[in-house]
């Protein structure tokens, strides 16, 4: 079959993360509270590999329903924010966790290769797991460094790599070889699809969404051929990104009502454990490209 157009791939994520936006945040794990800070300012940090750093206004790229910008403003990281998506869905949803959390946000529904916001008018943009998702990289990576300010900051975070991607498979398909066992085992029953109609097939698409996998050297180019200086890639997670795919794809197949509250207390200290081996050690000696993650950050040339 061809492959898909631009538009055609943009049609898809706008249609999925609208049907997806609600339970959004439930599947994902994603809080707002002090554990949520901590993470999502951590990350931040190792993508830019500096601590303590503190932006004016920042601009978020696929912002979903809110995980990276809210938990910034939340910490103090980013003074405003604003918040683009091509969901609707995502928007709106991130919109009512702001006004819940008393958090001030604007939102503009766009896509990233087509901002509809002036030049030169962010200290920082950002996103977290977006550019798999984007048909137009060089337009996209062209727009960030239009609205940034000379000397403004780029960083992106949870980009799938190639070959990480390729691993995870295998802990997928291992879980789902024996997710009966543990549903027998927590005494969780397997969950019920009701979804039918429209939701039912859009949320059939979510393997559609993911349009890129990543080596190093690509994020390198798209950066340095847009004009970034200062380029530097990263990666994160790999024990726990195989312990994370196991556990999600487990309970993805049982009634989230049914699974023990100590299960999923096991599960994220677990994570936290080896997400620890991994930060401490293995990213410090092994190269970037078999994490399952990868992190970008770049620097816009200060003469623009």
């Amino acid at each position: 079959m061809p492959a898909p157009s631009a538009e055609e791939i943009k049609d898809v994520n706008a249609r999925y993360h609208d049907v997806a936006a609600a339970d959004y945040d439930r599947k994902w794990g994603i809080s707002y509270g002090v554990q949520g800070r901590a993470q999502v300012v951590a990350k931040l940090q190792r993508a830019l590999g500096e601590r303590g750093l503190r932006f004016g206004r920042a601009l978020e790229i696929g912002a979903g329903t809110g995980y990276f910008s809210l938990n910034l403003l939340r910490a103090g990281v980013i003074e405003s924010a604003v918040a683009t998506d091509i969901s609707r869905g995502m928007l709106d949803e991130l919109a009512t966790s702001a006004r819940r959390l008393g958090v001030e946000v604007e939102t503009v529904r766009a896509d990233a290769a087509e901002l509809p916001l002036p030049d030169a008018s962010f200290d920082l943009v950002f996103g977290h797991a977006v550019l798999h998702h984007l048909p137009d990289l060089p337009g996209a990576f062209a727009e960030f460094r239009r609205v940034l300010r000379p000397g403004g900051r780029l960083a992106f975070c949870g980009e799938p790599s190639r070959h990480g991607d390729r691993l995870a498979g295998v802990p997928k398909q291992a879980a789902l070889a024996v997710a009966p066992a543990w549903r027998r085992l927590l005494g969780a029953g397997e969950r019920l699809r009701l979804e039918d109609g429209e939701a039912a097939r859009v949320h059939g698409l979510e393997h559609a969404v993911d349009v890129h996998a990543f080596t190093p050297a690509q994020l390198r180019r798209l950066a340095r051929e847009e004009g970034f200086e200062d380029v530097r890639v990263s990666g994160e997670e790999l024990v726990s990104g195989w312990f994370g795919w196991i556990n999600r794809t487990l309970e993805s197949t049982a009634e989230p009502e049914q699974i023990p509250p100590l299960w999923f207390q096991w599960a994220y200290h677990g994570y936290l454990a080896l997400k620890a081996l991994d930060t401490r050690v293995l990213e410090r000696g092994l190269p970037p490209a078999i994490f399952y993650n990868l992190l970008l950050s770049a620097r816009a040339t200060a003469d623009g």
